[in-house]
């Protein structure tokens, strides 16, 4: 059994004017507020069917910016994910329900060989 990745769940932005990021993308490109979790100073913003979150941080302008970059795969199935990746030395993290573009579901993470974090995701519980 294998998994696949169906598309681009969400993005993860860390940005140092959370308002003024807010803004520019509801009025540059039309994306809407969906939830705002004020005690990790974080806004989901709804963008077609993906998502795009802004998490307000204090790291240098020069800092890389992206949190992480989650994909919706089908099946979602810890044992294969992780049977998946061994190959290439990846260690699956726990699974754990997060938020997504689709609402609440299963998720792991793992960093690639270059050390970005990766969020695969399940269907929406």
């Amino acid at each position: 059994m294998t998994f696949h990745v169906e598309r681009i769940d969400h993005v993860v932005l860390r940005v140092q004017d959370l308002a003024g990021m807010v803004r520019f993308y509801e009025q540059a490109l039309g994306f809407r507020e969906e939830r705002r979790i004020e005690r990790l100073s974080l806004v989901q913003m709804r963008a077609g069917a993906s998502m795009l979150d802004l998490i307000a941080s204090d790291a240098p302008a020069t800092a890389p910016n992206m949190d992480h970059l989650c994909f919706r795969v089908e099946p979602f199935d810890r044992d294969t994910i992780v049977m998946q990746l061994a190959p290439f030395g990846i260690s699956v993290g726990e699974t754990v329900e997060r938020y997504g573009a689709e609402g609440n579901g299963p998720s792991v993470y793992f960093r690639d060989p270059e050390g970005n974090q990766i969020e695969l995701k399940g269907p929406a519980l």
